[in-house]
C-alpha cells in the first residue's frame, strides 16, 4: 500500500489563496506519493477556468513531480439529482467519469444519495439508485476506471448500509471507498465495519476523530452530532481514537494493496498535521508488512 493524501486535506488552504499546483508540491515535499483531487473548482487553480484544461495540467505537474493521482473524488446524488434532474445525473457523473480520465485517476469515487425527501426507508432508495449507478460503473469500464461510493453522508453511513448497496449494484467494476474514520458517524466500531467493508475496498480514506459521549455537554467549535447523539471532531491521524493500525491491518488481510489516502479536516494547523500523519503512517509500517 502507498501513502497519498485528499486535496480536501488542504481545504483550509486553498481558501486561504493555496493553489492546486502548491498543494501537490507540498505533498511532494512531505513525502507522499500521491494525491487525489475531489470536485475540481477553477478558483483554485491558479487562472485555469476550464475543468478539462484544468485536470491536463493538474496531471502534467504532478508527473513532473513523480506524485501519483490514484483517484477522483466527486459530489453526487442520485435519488435527487445535483443540480440537474434524477433522471440527468448518471449522464453529469458520466462527464466526471471523463475528468478522472484526463486526471490520470484508476479510481473515481461518487456518493450514492444525500437526502430522502419522497422516500423514507433506505433499503427502498438502494433499489431506486441501483440501475443508474450500475450504468456509470459500466461507462467507467471503458475508461479504464473503477467506480466506488464511500461510507459518508449519515444515511448511507454504515457497513451493512454499504454491503447492500454494493452488492444490489453487483457490478464487478463498482466497490467501496473505505474511510475508516467515517463509520464513527454512524456510531458504528470502526474494527467491525472495515472487517465487512475491505473485501469491496478499491480505495481508503485515514482518518482520525477525537470523541466526547452524546451524555456529556457538546464541546463549542467544529464538533458534529453523530446519528447516535454523540460528539466528533476531526483531528491529527494518530491523535483520535479511530483504531488506525488495525484497519490497516484488517484491510490487507482482506487483500487490499491499494492507496491509503490521508483526509485531514481537523481543527489544528494544516501542514503539520499532514506531516505528523505521514510520519505516524510510516512509524505504524502502513505501507508494508505489520
Amino acid at each position: 500500500m502507498q501513502i497519498g493524501v485528499s486535496s480536501y486535506s488542504f481545504s483550509r488552504e486553498l481558501k486561504r489563496g493555496m493553489t492546486y499546483f502548491e498543494a501537490c508540491d507540498q505533498a511532494a515535499q512531505m513525502g507522499y506519493k500521491g494525491i487525489e483531487f475531489i470536485d475540481l473548482e477553477p478558483q483554485y487553480g491558479a487562472g485555469i477556468e476550464d475543468i478539462k484544461e484544468l485536470a491536463v495540467c493538474l496531471r502534467e505537474h504532478c508527473e513532473r513531480l513523480g506524485l501519483a493521482i490514484p483517484a477522483y473524488t466527486i459530489s453526487a446524488d442520485f435519488l435527487n439529482g445535483r443540480g440537474c434532474t434524477p433522471e440527468e445525473e448518471p449522464a453529469r457523473v458520466q462527464g466526471c467519469v471523463d475528468i478522472a480520465a484526463l486526471l490520470g485517476a484508476k479510481v473515481m469515487r461518487h456518493d450514492a444519495f444525500w437526502r430522502m425527501d419522497k422516500i423514507r426507508d433506505w433499503r427502498e432508495a438502494v433499489e431506486k439508485i441501483a440501475p443508474a449507478i450500475a450504468q456509470v460503473a459500466r461507462y467507467a469500464a471503458t475508461r479504464g476506471i473503477v467506480t466506488c461510493s464511500e461510507n459518508h453522508g449519515l444515511i448511507m453511513q454504515d457497513s451493512n448500509r454499504v454491503e447492500t448497496l454494493i452488492r444490489r449494484v453487483n457490478d464487478p467494476n463498482y466497490g467501496w471507498l473505505v474511510d475508516i474514520g467515517n463509520f464513527l458517524c454512524a456510531d458504528e466500531d470502526p474494527r467491525h465495519a472495515v472487517g465487512i467493508a475491505a473485501r469491496y475496498a478499491v480505495h481508503a480514506h485515514i482518518k482520525d476523530f477525537l470523541f466526547r459521549s452524546g451524555q456529556e455537554e457538546k464541546p463549542g467549535g467544529d464538533w458534529l452530532t453523530t446519528r447516535g447523539g454523540n460528539y466528533l471532531r476531526g483531528t491529527v491521524v494518530g491523535h483520535g481514537v479511530v483504531p488506525v493500525r488495525s484497519c490497516i491491518r484488517q484491510l490487507r488481510a482482506a487483500g487490499y494493496a491499494g492507496w491509503l489516502s490521508v483526509e485531514f479536516e481537523g481543527a489544528e494547523e494544516t501542514l503539520p498535521a499532514l506531516r505528523n500523519a505521514i510520519e505516524y503512517l510510516h512509524r505504524i509500517g502502513a505501507e508494508g508488512e505489520d
